[in-house]
């Protein structure tokens, strides 16, 4: 089944469980809320959908779990929502995209939350890979030719951790912006308007083919987020070097803003509590991640989407890496400006 059918079918049942009626009938304990930061059929709405009905049977008393979608796709209101609206009494967890990591990260004026300070429950993790034409040259050679032309939809998405990747080591480059998803990206690398494509989100193996067969190879990934909030290489793709193996960067302020936009990028959704909730409320809502996050419907919605389950403290990590100090933001701003002409909204 595609990725699309299998969370289509979870969300049906997490739908029923989220009816009053129903959970006052079949639970013995009181409903719970899962604000989730985006638009009712979005790809974290069907993720949100999913884990509450994957969740649902794991917390005491098996209450209903009930999705509020909240703002657009970006998560940014849904995030301000659970910074400023949310009671931290452990009755309502939050599901998020990584854009709203990314959002945070750049700069963007609307953002009023601190996702360094929410408790992590669980993280979906998708792969990201550097992509060029040919047979990638040497590090010394890319930094001797011409700016490298790479598709890109614009610096505030995960195509941040692309341009970061090859800005750390030093690589010019001149993005094609504008191409805001794979198919696009794909059809300009095949034109012949651009020689590299960062691939990134659910589903890359299958997005890398068309690439390969115009003659593209993988440069480099953003690595794969481990249990314990570690980096290693990305089981998907066996072979292909992490971005950071592949050499040290010119600066550790460029370091860090690398690291803080590859750990967003990866992050196709993550489920978290809010900031000062009850312990007790905490170590219910662990466990039961925990135990959710190897429930088959869900371990199998997440293989369809070639994405990574991945428990509280691998999250964790993850948004440690977010906490980067003031001085390194405002130089990745201001290298944006002046390579990009880019600034944040």
């Amino acid at each position: 089944m595609k990725r699309r059918q299998i969370l289509g079918g979870m969300a049906g049942g997490a739908a029923a469980a989220s009816c009053p009626a129903f959970a006052l009938a079949d639970s013995g304990a009181p409903p719970l809320t899962l604000l989730v930061a985006g638009p009712d059929g979005s790809q974290t709405s069907r993720w949100g959908n999913a884990c509450a009905l994957a969740f649902s049977p794991f917390l005491p008393g098996a209450p209903a779990i009930i999705p509020r979608p909240v703002g657009g796709l970006d998560g940014v209101t849904g995030a301000n929502q659970l910074d400023a609206l949310v009671v931290p009494d452990g009755k309502t967890a939050a599901i998020l995209p990584g854009a709203a990591l990314i959002a945070f990260l750049t700069g963007d004026s609307r953002v009023h939350f601190d996702p360094t300070r929410w408790l992590p429950l669980l993280a979906g993790t998708n792969s990201g890979i550097l992509m060029l034409r040919g047979t990638p040259p040497t590090i010394a050679a890319l930094r001797a030719r011409p700016p490298l032309r790479i598709a890109a939809n614009q610096p505030q998405s995960p195509d941040l951790a692309g341009l970061l990747g090859l800005a750390r080591l030093g690589i010019a480059t001149a993005p094609v912006f504008g191409l805001r998803d794979t198919d696009a990206k794909t059809r300009a690398f095949i034109a012949g308007e651009v020689d590299a494509v960062f691939l990134c989100g659910e589903g890359v193996p299958e997005d890398a083919a068309p690439l390969s067969a115009a003659g593209a190879v993988p440069f480099f990934s953003i690595g794969a987020l481990g249990p314990q909030g570690d980096m290693g290489p990305d089981p998907l793709f066996p072979g292909v070097p992490e971005a950071q193996s592949l050499g040290p960067a010119i600066s550790p302020d460029m370091d860090a803003v690398y690291r803080a936009a590859a750990a967003a990028a990866q992050l196709d959704f993550l489920l978290v509590l809010p900031k000062l909730t009850d312990p007790g409320a905490v170590a219910r809502w662990t466990q039961a991640s925990a135990q959710a996050a190897t429930s088959p419907a869900l371990s199998a919605a997440a293989s369809a989407s070639s994405i990574s389950l991945q428990p509280a403290t691998a999250l964790a990590g993850a948004l440690a890496d977010l906490a980067i100090q003031p001085t390194a933001q405002s130089g990745m701003l201001a290298y944006l400006a002046k390579n990009y002409g880019w600034q944040p909204s």
